[in-house]
């Protein structure tokens, strides 16, 4: 046996337990998802069903209102996640690039609202939307996810923006270029990978948030994915397990899957801003 080998049954033993438990909960949403109804509350439990009951995503679709739900969770991160680089972008050039009085303590300020629990904030957060006449509107959720968000992506941005060469800008600032010129045309398109590894985290936040929209929201027809599983749990009389997997599982998988395909460029983004 060589030593690499050793090593790797060593890694594995190690984190072997970890893996287990992370996907213990995926494997039983899995499981639940495509069994048959009267398969579910058996005795003693099975993890794998008779049969593959496919149905299962179909019945759900339309008794949930999974469409609707799906579309508005994608529009509501997109744009939360849109606004919130938009606003970003200059706050973590001004880091990187410019020098000012206070600056330590912005930054100071900005990684202490990261350890602020959105829960605090909710109560503050409904009061200002109500005073903006936005409760129960998408909008509102677009804003605070993109208030959320912000701080995030302005230290991930920044540390990224600082191993850009300073002289490449200034050799466009000689050919006539100003500093909005100089910033679009040559120096976002350099800071491309951690654009790209922002907006896919920040995406993965909103797509996932569930307090600050079952906070805002009123209308069913208005729920993104996390309350629209919520509402076949809470309060209903009869709990249509196999539906509420199959959803979960459905909500899942696109991010899931986009997570696994980028995942080296989600590594090679994080490194370079950190390691240069």
């Amino acid at each position: 046996m060589t030593p690499k080998l050793k090593r790797s049954i060593l890694y594995w033993l190690i984190l072997g337990p970890f893996a287990v438990v992370a996907l213990f909960p995926f494997a039983v949403m899995l499981s639940t998802a495509l069994k048959p109804a009267d398969e579910i509350f058996v005795f003693p439990p099975t993890w794998l069903p008779t049969r593959l009951a496919f149905e299962n995503f179909v019945e759900m679709w339309s008794a949930t209102g999974f469409g609707v739900a799906l579309f508005n969770s994608l529009w509501i991160s997109t744009a939360g996640t849109v606004l919130s680089l938009l606003v970003a972008i200059p706050a973590a050039y001004a880091m990187a690039r410019l020098r000012w009085h206070g600056q330590g303590f912005y930054r100071q300020f900005l990684l202490v609202t990261q350890m602020l629990s959105p829960i605090v904030l909710v109560i503050g957060i409904f009061r200002l939307m109500a005073a903006m006449g936005l409760v129960d509107s998408q909008w509102a959720l677009v804003l605070g996810y993109a208030a959320f968000n912000l701080a995030f992506a302005t230290w991930m941005m920044s540390s990224y923006f600082k191993t850009i060469p300073k002289e490449i800008e200034e050799a466009a600032w000689i050919d006539g270029a100003t500093r909005l010129q100089s910033l679009v045309r040559v120096f976002l398109p350099m800071a491309l990978p951690a654009l790209a590894v922002t907006g896919i985290f920040t995406f993965i936040n909103c797509w996932n948030e569930f307090v600050l929209a079952l906070t805002i929201l009123r209308s069913n027809e208005k729920y993104p994915l996390t309350l629209q599983i919520f509402t076949l749990v809470g309060g209903a009389y009869k709990i249509n397990w196999h539906h509420v997997m199959a959803a979960t599982f459905a909500a899942t998988v696109p991010v899931a899957v986009v997570f696994a395909l980028m995942q080296r460029a989600l590594v090679r983004g994080l490194s370079l801003g950190g390691v240069k």
